[in-house]
């Protein structure tokens, strides 16, 4: 029904990944899988509610407080993770990234130590530290190929007495991990014990695979939380901008609704964010299952291309979103020096894992939000890449 398959000429359109992909890499024209935004067109049904919209002529002012745009939002959580969210909890901002910033300037001061678990979505550190505060690194283990958290270490972490705020990520950038119902309920206490507030990002949250299920903060959540999330990575519509949260606190939330107003001027969202997330939220489920199942396979076919190249690997998919975080520290390559091999040779761009901080020395990140063909030509530079930088070292 839905065809993922056919290549969709990006450049041109104004587009970071393809367009711009020399201001991260150095180099023009090459083949990007670098942010995370994918490479096919939204959901049809996304696009025939803009078309409509537009096609009213009229782009006034509006508002984000309107019955249709909540209730979509208490379908969507509703249907996908059987969790009755409470609509009076309800905000909206331009961006997850922007409501994050504003509840850390509201939930902490100058100097106080965020904690975030590492390796981190490269975003994460920049809102932190931008802000005038400290990141506090929680790093992530590898335990028997599965990410976890040590929770021994992480409340004498949060038990630090500059430790005002937790900024998750769940499921988590960049490894994929997905938090355990038992996992959140554990860090929900802990942030409780130690008087952390918490900022959940969920934007991955409908890309999870197999049997892995993503679990909603407000459904483990206790004392000050906020869970922050949009539609923008699930239905490729991150131009749009729109995204929205669920804050525990009516006193928080009044203040969140007052800085957007009254400091930022920000009271009327992008209509178009708001229908596009409307007609996803209530008729996109199946367009949305069928790129699930198309970009599981991609990340299948990762998987097997890399083990059958080099089997000391022995990568897994990881068990949500369509990054591929790809350890590849047991072929003892020098991160930079592949990157500089990638970029020049093989013309492609890959995220090296660096970029997420020091747990992320080793690794690279890699884009399957794509058609495969595009997919197995990138997974194709990458093994040509990794080739001649072990062969050169051997010389």
């Amino acid at each position: 029904m839905f065809d993922f398959s056919h290549p969709t000429d990006r450049h041109g359109t104004w587009c970071t990944q393809w367009d711009y992909v020399a201001d991260r890499f150095g180099a023009p024209d090459l083949l990007p899988f670098t942010i995370s935004d994918m490479d096919f067109p939204t959901a049809p049904c996304v696009l025939s509610a803009l078309t409509a919209r537009l096609s009213h002529g009229v782009l006034g002012y509006s508002r984000w407080q309107n019955p249709e745009f909540s209730g979509a939002i208490a379908h969507w959580f509703s249907s996908r993770f059987d969790t009755q969210i409470d609509e009076q909890q309800l905000v909206y901002g331009p961006s997850v990234i922007y409501i994050i910033s504003q509840l850390i300037r509201q939930w902490s001061s100058p100097g106080d130590e965020v904690l975030v678990h590492t390796p981190a979505y490269d975003a994460f550190y920049k809102t932190v530290n931008g802000n005038q505060r400290l990141t506090l690194a929680a790093p992530l283990q590898q335990v028997d190929g599965d990410w976890q958290c040590d929770m021994t270490q992480l409340e004498s972490l949060l038990a630090r007495p500059r430790c005002t705020l937790m900024l998750l990520c769940s499921p988590h950038n960049p490894s994929g991990k997905v938090w355990t119902r038992t996992e959140l309920e554990q860090m929900a206490q802990l942030c409780e014990r130690h008087g952390v507030s918490v900022i959940s990002d969920e934007i991955h949250m409908d890309m999870t695979w197999g049997n892995y299920r993503h679990t909603p903060w407000s459904q483990t959540g206790r004392g000050r939380w906020a869970l922050v999330t949009s539609a923008s990575k699930s239905f490729n519509i991150p131009a749009l901008t729109g995204a929205y949260g669920l804050i525990h606190r009516s006193d928080d939330k009044a203040r969140y609704l007052n800085a957007l107003k009254e400091q930022d001027g920000l009271s009327s969202p992008a209509v178009l964010a708001l229908t596009a997330h409307i007609a996803a939220y209530r008729n996109g489920a199946p367009w949305l299952d069928a790129l699930r199942e198309y970009l599981s396979a991609n990340l299948v076919y990762v998987e097997e291309a890399l083990n059958a190249a080099f089997p000391a690997l022995n990568w897994r998919a990881p068990q949500s979103t369509y990054l591929a975080w790809i350890d590849l520290r047991p072929l003892g390559i020098d991160d930079r020096t592949l990157q500089n091999t990638l970029i020049a040779d093989q013309k492609v761009a890959i995220m090296p894992g660096y970029t997420y901080g020091e747990e992320g020395k080793g690794f690279v990140r890699l884009n399957v939000g794509c058609p495969r063909v595009k997919l197995q030509d990138g997974i194709q530079r990458l093994i040509a890449g990794i080739h001649a930088v072990r062969a050169a070292k051997q010389i």
